[in-house]
């Protein structure tokens, strides 16, 4: 598995539609809020062209990407964190995955229904951002109270832990996300255990018309990607129907509708690279006659991570790794040629893989 991702928003975004798009799913879209009660998880495949040119070196039985798990879970409305909708239970979905696709309406259609009888998406992201503030607010609350026992009586720990929390609960009363809070070294590894639902990281999705595609920001779409930007997030703008018609063409069609869209790629396409970016991932391939398949990892992994991967054992009996570059793969066409050139390389276990990376591992058990 690649990662996963929740997809949330309030009721008629244009969630489902998004996610029966990607996945060629079939999850419930319908004009009335909660139409998406348990959440649906789909596998997608991530796109990646320079499978496409390896395999053309390295003919083979099968090729494999890497996959991605969208999670499509239920509106959030206000009031969520104490319960309102369904608050709870959709806001403990969305502690169990790693990174959150949160889609923004920005189109107007009188025909679907907006939970707050008007279309203002800056309204909307601070609805979802007050609900996820307010349910870390309660999970803080909860740790807090184990370790204060500890912390009256001199703790040293518990007591470095209640300072953190202090520090993050100031922030969340402040309007703050968890993600704004800087922390040290060991913060870093208790705020992960706590798991505070603001420190996800975000990729907002600007839902617009079709006529939008193509085109310069609507003040909606441009209002998102301001506020993206000062969050320190990205954005990406996408259209629920186009991705929908997209979905059910076949791929040499799927490229013709693309142009004609004056698209360079789908949105699936955009949510694949820019969830890589969000949560800081690479890929790195494995090549040969039996299959050719993308692994992804996170930035900075070592040859012994990234060969766990493919199997425990691999990174137990880690040995090294030989590793030709992307780059230089394709320019010399291949192992033979990339030896011939002095780019083939045996790295240790202190290796940090980069991303495009066609890595053979030799290991010992």
């Amino acid at each position: 598995m690649g990662f996963n991702c929740g997809i949330v928003g309030l009721p008629n975004v244009g969630k489902s539609t998004i996610f029966n798009a990607l996945t060629r799913g079939s999850a419930l879209a319908a004009n009335y809020p909660f139409a998406t009660i348990d959440p649906n998880v789909g596998v997608i495949a991530v796109p990646d062209k320079r499978l496409d040119a390896l395999t053309e070196i390295v003919p083979t039985k099968k090729v494999i990407p890497t996959t991605v798990e969208i999670v499509d879970i239920a509106g959030i409305v206000a009031g969520a964190s104490k319960g309102e909708g369904l608050g709870n239970q959709f806001l403990s979905h969305i502690a169990e995955v790693e990174a959150i696709i949160q889609v923004v309406r920005c189109f107007e259609d009188k025909d679907i229904i907006h939970v707050n009888g008007s279309v203002d998406p800056v309204r909307d992201m601070e609805i979802i951002k007050t609900e996820l503030i307010l349910k870390d607010l309660e999970i803080l609350s909860k740790h807090k109270a184990r370790v204060e026992k500890s912390a009256r009586a001199g703790d040293k720990k518990a007591l470095s832990v209640t300072a953190l929390l202090d520090r993050f609960e100031k922030n969340f009363n402040e309007g703050k996300t968890a993600h704004q809070v800087p922390r040290g070294g060991e913060e870093k590894t208790l705020v992960k255990e706590i798991r505070f639902l603001t420190d996800k990281p975000i990729l907002y999705v600007a839902n617009v018309s079709e006529d939008e595609l193509g085109k310069p920001d609507s003040p909606h779409t441009a209002a998102v990607r301001k506020r993206a930007k000062d969050e320190g997030y990205s954005m990406i703008k996408i259209s629920g129907k186009i991705e929908e018609e997209i979905s059910k063409l076949e791929p040499a069609e799927r490229m013709e509708f693309l142009k004609a869209m004056s698209m360079e790629e789908s949105g699936l396409d955009q949510m694949a690279r820019e969830g890589y970016k969000v949560l800081n991932l690479i890929t790195f391939f494995t090549v040969g006659e039996t299959e050719n398949k993308a692994w992804t990892v996170e930035k900075d992994s070592t040859g012994p991570q990234a060969a766990g991967k493919i199997h425990s054992d691999f990174e137990k009996g880690y040995i090294r790794a030989e590793v030709i570059g992307y780059d230089d793969f394709i320019e010399y066409r291949g192992e033979q040629g990339a030896k011939e050139k002095g780019r083939f390389r045996l790295e240790g276990k202190e290796y940090l893989v980069q991303d495009g990376d066609i890595m053979h591992f030799r290991f010992s058990v």
